[in-house]
């Protein structure tokens, strides 16, 4: 399986930060704004959910966290270090991004080639590169596919050799854009243990972009919550989403649990005290 070197601790901008989005604004040549006035913070072995609407500013930020889009005001901080033009191309080794659509990511004529095309470009020897790749794809479940055109694989496989092939990199954060979109319920469920896995295995920090609510509820440690561009408020999934108007107003639905716990509460008159975030806790909350 692929080994992590230990996380070696760093100088960073602020409170130990691995990345430090410092009041970042974006304006797209057309005008429009993606982000406004962005503080953003990512620590140490943690799942992050950033959560909006469509429109909100999630692919945005993501696309800042390592130099592919750069702020039009404000300044992004990776392992302390500014991301700039001149050094974003280091940046890229500590922050992988894998988009929403993997067919933007794959291009290699097979999944071999194109897991091993990120280890090869950071000058790593090309049988080292091989041994990588295969780990990586086997620490995603996708190692039958190795021989494999990507332009052939189903959505959820594609979606597995885009992280592996971020993984093969050997990121300190992996950022995911709606890792789960379209997926059916088995390659769902894949993503997520992958996602807990390269927290607990790893150390590992992952970003989720989603509108999911479900799957953040299940998997965040903090969420942040878009709209407009802006953070309008973060904290634990439990502290947050019991915020109905809060989250309503993000254009948002509850989490299934969540809103099931408070038709409960209401019916039976009771207190919404306990704040149930998965099926196993919801029961208990009912008993």
């Amino acid at each position: 399986m692929l080994e992590y070197d230990s996380y070696r601790a760093c100088e960073t901008k602020r409170r130990g930060d691995i990345i430090h989005v410092d009041c970042v604004s974006h304006v797209y040549p057309d005008g429009s704004q993606g982000i406004h006035n962005m503080c953003f913070h990512v620590h140490e072995r943690e799942i992050v959910a950033v959560c909006g609407g469509n429109g909100s500013g999630k692919s945005t930020l993501l696309e800042h966290l390592n130099g592919l889009l750069m702020p039009s005001q404000g300044k992004v901080y990776v392992m302390g270090e500014e991301v700039t033009d001149a050094t974003k191309k280091e940046i890229w080794r500590h922050v992988g991004l894998v988009f929403q659509r993997p067919d933007d990511q794959l291009f290699a004529p097979t999944v071999l080639d194109d897991v091993m095309f990120g280890p090869l470009n950071m000058g790593v020897a090309r049988d080292d590169a091989r041994r990588i790749a295969l780990e990586a794809l086997e620490s995603v479940g996708a190692e039958d596919t190795v021989d494999r055109v990507p332009a052939y694989l189903s959505g959820g496989q594609k979606r597995l050799v885009a992280i592996a092939g971020v993984l093969a990199m050997k990121p300190r954060v992996i950022a995911l854009d709606e890792p789960t979109s379209d997926l059916d319920t088995w390659h769902c469920d894949r993503i997520e243990r992958i996602v807990v896995r390269l927290r607990d295995r790893f150390g590992i920090s992952v970003v989720i972009a989603t509108h999911d609510l479900d799957l953040a509820a299940r998997l965040a440690d903090r969420v942040c919550i878009l709209r407009d561009g802006s953070i309008i408020d973060e904290g634990t999934p439990r502290d947050v989403f019991y915020n109905k108007r809060l989250v309503e107003s993000a254009g948002l639905m509850l989490p299934k649990v969540v809103e099931i716990y408070e038709d409960y509460c209401y019916h039976f008159h009771k207190e919404p005290d306990m704040r149930p975030l998965n099926v196993h806790e919801l029961i208990e909350a009912m008993r």
